[in-house]
């Protein structure tokens, strides 16, 4: 989510890519056997991290405190399956604030590939509401940027979030939107977005049977 004031485990080794400065954070993870592309299926699922994967916890930089959000594990267990590599791309204004390190930030990271298991890409976006930068969501940069690591055209991806900027960022880069909403989602995003899901499990069994093709605009699908 990251709408703060103001605006299955396994071995792998990130390393992170060439980066600009006023770019995203990037670290590559294990891509899949090639299921993308076949019957149906998206090129890349991509999930915002907080209140869609894990426990929105303000600015946290603490591993300790990241809990899954219900039916997290099974729904990126399930794209895995599919063999459609998963992404993450999130905001994280803290850094541009002072309240969060790298370090930090990557040791959240860490900890929610040890409740979720390797991510194919990490998409982060370091900078603040008013630094002009083209990937903090509702840009687009993070959902390009996480699908040209893929080597997927960004109209082959799904992104799922929580809020309107994740399905927006979305709608930007020519991607599909699917929100899940929370108690603190707006009713003005929830009316905006595509395609809205009760749940991730839900949000998930659309992508993978095709079903998140609705309308660009108005109230979109409703499940």
């Amino acid at each position: 989510m990251n709408r703060h004031p103001a605006g299955r485990p396994g071995t792998r080794s990130a390393t992170a890519i060439a980066e600009t400065p006023d770019g995203p954070w990037l670290i590559d993870g294990p891509r899949p056997p090639r299921g993308a592309g076949l019957r149906g299926l998206p090129g890349a699922v991509l999930f915002d991290r907080d209140a869609t994967l894990v426990v929105d916890v303000p600015y946290n930089g603490d591993p300790a405190r990241v809990r899954l959000m219900p039916g997290a594990r099974d729904a990126v267990d399930a794209v895995r399956a599919a063999g459609v590599p998963v992404g993450v791309v999130s905001n994280q204004s803290g850094v541009a604030r002072g309240l969060l390190s790298r370090a930090q930030v990557d040791a959240v990271r860490r900890r929610v590939e040890e409740l979720l298991g390797p991510f194919s890409v990490w998409a982060i976006c370091p900078h603040g509401p008013g630094d002009g930068c083209h990937c903090r969501k509702p840009e687009p940069g993070l959902v390009i940027a996480a699908c040209a690591r893929l080597g997927v055209p960004a109209t082959r991806a799904v992104v799922i979030g929580d809020i309107g900027a994740d399905v927006r960022a979305a709608r930007a880069a020519g991607a599909r939107g699917v929100l899940v909403p929370t108690p603190v989602t707006r009713a003005a995003e929830i009316t905006a977005a595509d395609t809205v899901a009760t749940d991730l499990r839900t949000a998930v069994g659309l992508v993978l049977d095709g079903r998140t093709s609705g309308p660009r605009q108005g109230e979109g699908e409703r499940l």
